[in-house]
């Protein structure tokens, strides 16, 4: 490879990634530019008081859409480019943030140290790369000879100011992690949660089988709970909204336009010599092949077309979930998996399986008068097929419980079969049709996809209902057009997204800037546009006695039962001693456990059990085949015999202590980082006014 071409292969190395090292990942969304002569500003937002311009975000938002869809070899979609917005606005947050802290810290990197990390005895590893030949030998004369070259200096001023980035990331690492350790006892518990294998026997007393009625709740207790657990019930800064919700969806114009289109594209298919599979690679928004499909597999709207069709024929366009569907028949091919599509009534078993049966005979006998199927299933059926009429459509081998599999298999097609019994209950069924046959095709798929004039006029919608419910109320105009309006629960400031609404920082700002009864302007979100009023605020402070009594008396409940379980425990342990037999439990307490555990470690997750720290814990210092004394866990209290557990290899641990440290260290790191740029965040004064632009 040629020096330039050296170089130029590099550049995209060279991006300027401010802050790279604390943006943990991006994700992809979409959207599109709002008239930007229907707005005066000039500003998409601000940061701490620096402005952040339209021109600035949206070349940036442009460079990393490129940057994505080289890495990817896919083009983010309209759908995806909101969220892929949302994603750029937060990175440069974070940049502007800490760029600000950096100039604060006084972290510099001069001329010299960049030169020094060029020219030095160790370039960068991403640069040396592109001179060291397939021995593994570094060519140094041609990687000096390139970054002098006057050609390239374009080249390395980008590379120059990588590396003064990556070195001020590296200050910004000392200074950050000089505090941040791992002790010898941590990298010790987390060999032994990894290592360290146990298997028990074990003895529980649940909580949840001992009657209300033996435990007495006072007002007292309640009250007494409330006053310890304080903490529990205080209310931060919340807010709720009211929002109208408008969709944005393709309308039945959007629709008729691809269908319209594409049955365009039928008869120019029908009139010209050229390839089918020509005309899927040029009109298909999914690439070409020639596929298999069993009816299974193939979308009902397809399927009944394709069925009656002939081989050769082109059918369609049809809608599916896929959008309109221009299919060709090459062929039919039998296959050795045959499928059948069967209909059935269920009478759910109700543990009195003589009334069970009684009631399926008299819906069996009268099918046998002549009753419709389908209508006595909607009417009869127990299971969620009965509004299909009990149609279960098309299925293989494998696929239903053994009974149910081998009546439909052997049944014949129309015919209504006997009752028979599984373990959901009792089944009529009727086997509707069989075969064996897949469908060979090639197909134009064209996804229906919300055109400019309809989002406009969805976004025209939007707008004239929040100028008129600004004028009027938001209830009253809500009711008068027929919207839906719909509250959400509770949430706070720092929440990344509204339950309902979704991510939108903008107007999760504006909720908290503005008091009840405010309306809002429109913001886009994922499913399309809302405006929202302020229904309620929630100031700070502790939850009232009165509002959340009923929880506490739960929590107290629970509480006392397993104190309960306790001594129940504590008996049990009494009566079998130090290694009795545990089925002497049940004499003491019928409802106890006895069971046995697979092999966990300490990392805290039992099989028959769940996630009980306290479980594992004490089986790790616990005595060999010994019953230990009562352990209280969440719900439960056991008493816990350890069968075997591996040994603490001394030698393991020493040769791998250092590699532990280390990753506990790194994740130290990122969470430290991590939790300081949301404290930036949360301090900073942020302006997103992103949604005046864009919709």
């Amino acid at each position: 490879m040629g020096t330039m071409s050296r170089m130029r292969s590099m550049a995209p190395w060279f991006m300027i990634t401010v802050g790279g090292l604390f943006i943990l990942f991006m994700v992809f969304s979409d959207s599109r530019f709002l008239d930007f002569a229907r707005t005066q500003k000039q500003n998409v937002g601000s940061i701490d008081g620096q402005d952040i311009s339209y021109q600035e975000y949206n070349s940036t938002v442009e460079q990393y859409r490129k940057n994505q869809e080289q890495q990817s070899g896919q083009q983010i979609t309209e759908e995806q480019m909101d969220y892929f917005r949302d994603q750029i606005w937060d990175m440069m947050v974070s940049q502007k943030l800490v760029d600000k802290k950096i100039k604060e810290f006084g972290i510099v990197v001069t001329d010299e140290e960049i030169k020094n990390a060029l020219l030095g005895p160790n370039p960068p590893e991403m640069l040396k790369k592109q001179f060291t030949d397939t021995a593994g030998v570094f060519n140094r004369q041609a990687y000096e000879s390139a970054l002098k070259d006057p050609r390239n200096h374009q080249i390395v001023v980008g590379l120059e100011d990588q590396i003064r980035q990556q070195l001020i990331q590296q200050k910004m690492q000392s200074y950050f992690y000089a505090s941040i350790t791992a002790s010898d006892a941590e990298a010790m518990d987390k060999f032994v949660s990894q290592n360290i294998k146990m298997k028990a026997n074990f003895i529980s007393v649940d909580a949840n089988t001992i009657p209300d009625n033996e435990v007495k709740v006072t007002d007292a207790d309640i009250e007494a709970y409330y006053n310890k657990h304080s903490e529990d019930y205080k209310v931060e800064n919340m807010r709720k909204l009211k929002y109208v919700l408008f969709s944005r969806i393709p309308s039945q114009g959007d629709s008729t336009l691809v269908k319209k289109n594409l049955l365009e594209v039928v008869n120019k298919v029908k009139s010209d010599t050229a390839s089918f599979k020509s005309y899927v690679q040029s009109y298909s928004e999914q690439p070409y092949k020639r596929d298999t499909i069993s009816i299974p597999n193939l979308s009902p709207e397809l399927r009944n077309v394709l069925v009656k069709a002939n081989k050769g024929e082109i059918v369609g366009p049809i809608p599916t979930f896929e959008g309109y569907v221009v299919a060709k028949l090459i062929d039919r091919v039998s296959t050795k998996n045959e499928l059948v599509r069967a209909s059935h009534i269920l009478v759910r078993s109700t543990g009195n399986d003589a009334a069970d049966k009684k009631k399926i005979d008299d819906i069996y006998n009268e099918l046998m008068k002549g009753a419709n199927f389908a209508k006595v299933a909607m009417e009869k059926s127990d299971d969620g097929s009965k509004t299909k009429g009990g149609d279960l459509d098309w299925f293989g081998k494998g696929q239903m419980v053994k009974p149910f599999e081998d009546a439909c298999f052997s049944g014949k097609v129309g015919i209504i079969q006997k009752p028979i019994k599984t373990q959901f209950g009792y089944h009529i069924i009727k086997v509707t049709d069989r075969t064996n046959q897949s469908y060979v095709i090639e197909k134009i798929v064209n996804k229906v996809q919300i055109s400019a004039t309809t989002a406009d006029k969805v976004y025209q919608d939007a707008s004239d209902f929040s100028y008129v419910a600004k004028e009027n109320g938001f209830e009253t105009e809500a009711k008068s057009l027929k919207y839906n309006a719909i509250e959400t629960p509770e949430f706070l400031e720092e929440t990344r997204g509204i339950p309902g609404i979704g991510l939108n920082h903008a107007l999760v700002k504006w909720a908290f800037d503005n008091k009840v009864g405010e309306i809002s302007d429109v913001y886009k979100i994922p499913a399309g546009y809302v405006v929202a009023t302020v229904s309620s605020v929630i100031k700070p402070g502790v939850k009232p006695l009165q509002d959340v009594k009923e929880g506490i008396k739960a929590a107290v409940l629970t509480q006392k039962k397993l104190e309960k379980a306790l001594s129940i425990a504590k008996n049990i342990k009494k009566q079998i001693g130090t290694n009795g037999d545990a089925s002497a439990a049940k004499t003491i307490w019928a409802a106890a456990r006895v069971d046995t555990t697979n092999e966990f470690t300490t990392a805290g997750n039992v099989s028959n059990i769940g996630r009980e720290y306290a479980f594992t814990e004490a089986a790790y210092k616990a005595e060999l085949n010994k019953w230990t004394e009562p352990v209280k866990g969440k719900n439960s209290v056991f008493l816990i015999m350890v069968k075997y557990r591996t040994d603490f290899q001394q030698a393991t641990f020493n040769s791998e202590k250092e590699m532990l440290k280390k990753n506990i260290m790194q994740g130290k790191k990122n969470a430290y980082i991590a939790q300081w740029i949301e404290q930036l965040k949360k301090e900073a004064n942020i302006v997103d006014d992103r949604y005046l632009f864009f919709k």
